[in-house]
């Protein structure tokens, strides 16, 4: 597993059990087969069918959770009992729900007069043909979204990709003394490598979310600045100011 590998790369960790498989351990002394989740902190899955029955067993083994899905209505349900544990369930550690967010809500930090804020997901899908224009950085490039709703002062777009490639965007137009000014970051590498980095960020600074139900936005510097020192490579450039 892709995360697996990252997270080896994480120098404060102890162990990295390995679920229903025997992992060649001369690799990394770190690398274990996992045959009691209690004896670890946080159980890591990138399970797309049943990951309430994986939600269900870290309740069960007393650990935290992470989850590259996003929460359906049963996995909900279950944050309040890790709440009350003292143990923390993370959803959506994945490009969407995680790394281009914590773009948007990076730049939007910066400050305070806030005029627009919109982020945006390449998914896998055939391209569209008009839409919404998205600056994604090379090798994907500018791409036409669809609108994904809003989330708080957010506008979300996704587009639809074909191929090995994937990226995230933020863009967000803010006021200042000189004048209108529009900054836009992103992201674009290989997919399964941009979704591997949202899963084993969430896993490594799990201490720093709230107990229950949480997404990587709620703590966007913390996760941002983990994944960039993972190795996500950040392009970034701005507008000229208007008046």
């Amino acid at each position: 597993m892709r995360a697996g590998r990252i997270l080896l790369g994480e120098r404060r960790l102890i162990a990295l059990g390995i679920v229903g498989s025997r992992p060649n351990t001369r690799a990394d002394h770190r690398l274990e087969s996992a045959t009691d989740i209690r004896n670890y902190d946080v159980l890591v899955t990138d399970v797309v069918e049943g990951a309430a029955a994986e939600v269900e067993a870290a309740l069960a083994a007393d650990v935290s959770c992470v989850l590259w899905v996003d929460a359906d209505d049963d996995i909900t349900a279950l944050g309040g009992e890790f709440a009350a544990r003292g143990r923390t369930l993370v959803v959506g550690a994945n490009l969407a729900s995680g790394i281009a967010p914590c773009l948007a809500s990076h730049e939007s930090a910066r400050t305070d007069e806030v005029l627009e804020v919109r982020y945006a997901w390449t998914e896998p899908g055939k391209p569209l043909r008009r839409g919404e224009p998205l600056p994604f950085p090379e090798p994907v490039g500018a791409r036409w979204g669809q609108g994904r709703g809003t989330l708080g002062i957010f506008r979300r777009f996704a587009a639809p990709v074909e191929g090995e490639w994937a990226a995230a965007m933020a863009q967000v137009t803010v006021g200042t003394p000189a004048g209108v000014v529009t900054r836009i970051v992103g992201v674009a590498d290989h997919g399964a490598h941009l979704e591997a980095i949202a899963l084993a960020t969430a896993a490594i600074t799990i201490a720093d979310y709230p107990f229950g139900l949480v997404t990587p936005s709620d703590r966007p510097e913390s996760f941002l600045a983990s994944a960039l020192a993972i190795g996500l490579d950040v392009a970034a450039y701005s507008t000229e100011p208007v008046r």
